[in-house]
């Protein structure tokens, strides 16, 4: 009896007190050997030992922890290293260090930030039109009707004054009747004593001459008139100018009016190309540039011209804004309804810092270049472009003239420097360590009043405790009482107590206990 008291007095000691240094003594030892550890230089993932700014996914750079641990897959963590300068503070965040050999490997070029003046062509695609000034619309003066065509046929090709029908009108045989009569009252009056008179009859003369020219009557025709004094049925009327018939809106035996139109002529000698530009290309030109025309119709000639007008308005339908510009034609190799390649060689030249258009990276809103600081260093700028032209475009602020900046591999360097920076914007939590306690023992522990009388420890298993180097020799347990302490199921068969020192133990407080077998 007084053994198996003993050995449960004993279980009892061991399980109290290595519960305590397991819960107040190992674990912020560890925790304490880790943060120091950790701490130590030289000993880190990272070149020269150094310590990781954070550590990421290895599926998704995004996802980031302030310490290494795995994925969802059981993939480690990959550290996220500063290089020195980026680690010292002197480069903002993002800069990505890249060794000379991998930099070679990535295929990652470089090009100089240039200051020049500029000026750029302009391709685009031209419609040839007709010449609106030498377009020419014709419509008769009196209302009558159209006796014969002499044009009958669009596409044909008239001179000035070439007759192309000839037509009844009422009105015109009244108006060559009246001519008549003033013309024979002039002839009989022209020699009167009278100025009064003569000159009466003159301008009655005069008058009438001038209402058949108001009505187109042919100069011919006047004359014939003038001659023979007799009526005509039929008046003519002809092509107020050279050039191509386009439209005929009449046939023999017609009724026309002042407000039919007969026909439609246009000289080709000059032709009209109208271009569409795009918004940012306005800027570039004006009066007066230089453009040439290619048709593929003609492969071995090129036409040029020049830009005679910029409209004030844009194409609602293709957002484009229309220049005009003329072509000679006087071969009339320029046919209307045309397609042809423009090219227009701008005068207007635009001075600023220019970089390669392939170095800007376009994310939305923002345009973002990479700079090489220094061999291997390259570092992240938001930039300000402007004009682009030639494969150049312009930056207006982020870089100076005659750095480097990325060309070929920037994606790369991109991905890199975007893990970098959200890592060196991570603010990790501040953790204050718990206090080390130093010379932590058992030695002058003092548990006279420790109650255990209420203690159950039935289902306890201390089998695999191991109290190897656990000292309680001056533990004292003077009052210790243990008048109800239940020891129920508790196993200690499997109990080691190694080095445990117990010689030293003083057990004041159990006079009372009777130890049969032992005395």
């Amino acid at each position: 009896m007084n053994k198996q008291i003993l050995l449960t007095l004993t279980a009892l000691l061991i399980g109290l007190a290595g519960g305590y240094m397991i819960t107040d003594f190992q674990q912020p030892k560890e925790q304490a050997n880790g943060a120091n550890k950790s701490s130590v230089k030289g000993q880190g993932p990272c070149a020269n030992g150094a310590q990781p700014l954070a550590w990421r996914n290895p599926m998704n750079p995004s996802v980031t922890s302030p310490t290494a641990q795995k994925d969802s897959m059981g993939m480690d963590y990959v550290p996220v290293c500063a290089d020195d300068a980026a680690g010292s503070g002197s480069a903002p965040a993002g800069t990505v260090k890249i060794d000379p050999t991998v930099t070679q490997n990535m295929g990652v070029r470089v090009s100089k930030a240039v200051r020049k003046s500029l000026s750029r062509n302009i391709n685009t695609v031209g419609r040839i039109t007709f010449d609106e000034t030498k377009l020419v619309t014709l419509h008769p003066k009196v209302e009558g009707w159209v006796d014969k065509l002499f044009v009958d046929k669009t596409g044909e090709l008239v001179k000035q004054n070439t007759m192309l029908l000839s037509f009844y009108s009422p009105q015109l045989v009244a108006t060559q009747e009246e001519y008549l009569l003033a013309l024979e009252n002039w002839q009989q009056l022209k020699d009167s004593p009278y100025p009064d008179i003569r000159n009466g009859a003159k301008r009655l003369l005069d008058s009438s001459l001038d209402r058949l020219r108001f009505f187109d009557v042919p100069e011919h025709q006047i004359k014939a008139l003038q001659k023979t004094h007799k009526v005509r049925k039929n008046m003519h009327i002809h092509a107020p100018a050279a050039g191509v018939v386009t439209k005929i809106d009449v046939r023999e035996g017609a009724h026309v009016t002042p407000q039919s139109e007969m026909y439609q002529i246009a000289d080709l000698s000059r032709v009209w190309v109208l271009a569409d530009l795009y918004e940012y290309e306005i800027s570039w030109v004006k009066t007066g540039d230089e453009a040439t025309l290619h048709i593929g119709s003609l492969p071995n000639r090129d036409f040029t011209g020049r830009i005679t007008y910029i409209y004030p308005y844009l194409d609602p339908k293709t957002r484009t804004n229309k220049v005009r510009i003329e072509f000679d034609n006087r071969e009339g190799l320029l046919k209307p309804d045309m397609f042809g390649d423009v090219m227009i060689t701008t005068s207007t030249p635009k001075a600023g810092l220019f970089v390669p258009r392939e170095a800007v990276l376009m994310t939305g809103k923002k345009a973002h270049v990479f700079v090489e600081t220094e061999l291997g260093h390259f570092e992240p700028r938001t930039v300000r472009v402007g004009v682009s032209t030639d494969g150049l475009i312009e930056i207006l602020e982020g870089v100076h003239e005659g750095e480097l900046v990325v060309t070929s591999g920037q994606f790369l360097i991109d991905s890199e420097s975007s893990i970098r920076e959200a890592a060196a914007k991570m603010v990790a939590p501040k953790q204050e360590p718990k206090p080390v306690m130093q010379g932590m023992g058992m030695k002058g522990m003092k548990m006279g009043d420790m109650k255990t009388g209420d203690m159950k420890t039935g289902d306890m298993k201390m089998g695999d405790m191991k109290t190897g180097d656990m000292k309680m020799g001056d533990m004292k347990m003077g009052d210790m009482k243990m008048g109800d302490m239940k020891t129920g199921d508790m196993k200690t068969d499997d109990m080691k107590t190694g080095d445990m020192k117990m010689h030293d133990m003083k057990m004041e407080g159990m006079d009372s206990m009777h130890m049969g077998g032992h005395q």
